[in-house]
């Protein structure tokens, strides 16, 4: 059974995905719940959401074209301790695949990691050039209050900027005629 449930749906703009539910957010039942967790915060800061949702209020996600999910989906705890049994690649790239969002964002190198079989000293914040089946990767300065020293605000307004890009009606310019 997940822990979190989790909230994709078709053609979504961003999923973001992290390693697996913290202590506290499997406790409450809610995505990146922990007091001090900037995840919710960030999202507004950036513009993705109107305003700071509640960590209760996860699914309301969908209505801004946001999905959530995680790696580990029976995981419960910190990132560096996480049982590698529980890690499930293959199942985020087929979720991935079938509910093809335009971008994917992870929300730790680790995370990243996890899904790419990479290291994670090999991995760049920021938008990696790589795809998971249609969507765009990008990894996220991690939100949460024990990543603290790593914290940028720089990946998530890339990704933000990246978005309303994605959105931006596309001008057809006639050619120039002399």
């Amino acid at each position: 059974m997940p822990v979190l449930p989790d909230v994709l749906a078709p053609g979504l703009d961003i999923v973001f995905c992290g390693t697996g539910a913290g202590a506290w957010s499997a406790r409450v039942g809610a995505y990146y719940a922990k007091p001090g967790n900037k995840f919710w915060p960030t999202l507004h800061a950036v513009g993705l959401t109107p305003h700071v949702l509640a960590p209760l209020a996860y699914r309301e996600v969908l209505r801004y074209g946001i999905g959530l999910t995680d790696v580990a989906k029976e995981h419960i705890g910190q990132d560096d301790a996480i049982d590698l049994s529980r890690v499930d690649a293959a199942a985020l790239h087929e979720k991935i695949a079938r509910c093809a969002p335009r971008r994917i964002a992870f929300t730790s190198k680790r995370a990243a990691s996890l899904a790419l079989g990479r290291p994670t000293a090999r991995i760049p914040y920021g938008e990696t050039g790589d795809r998971i089946g249609p969507a765009i990767v990008h990894v996220m300065t991690s939100p949460s209050g024990a990543a603290g020293s790593y914290w940028s605000l720089g990946p998530w307004q890339d990704l933000a900027a990246a978005r309303a890009a994605d959105r931006s009606p596309r001008v057809e310019v006639a050619p120039f005629d002399r």
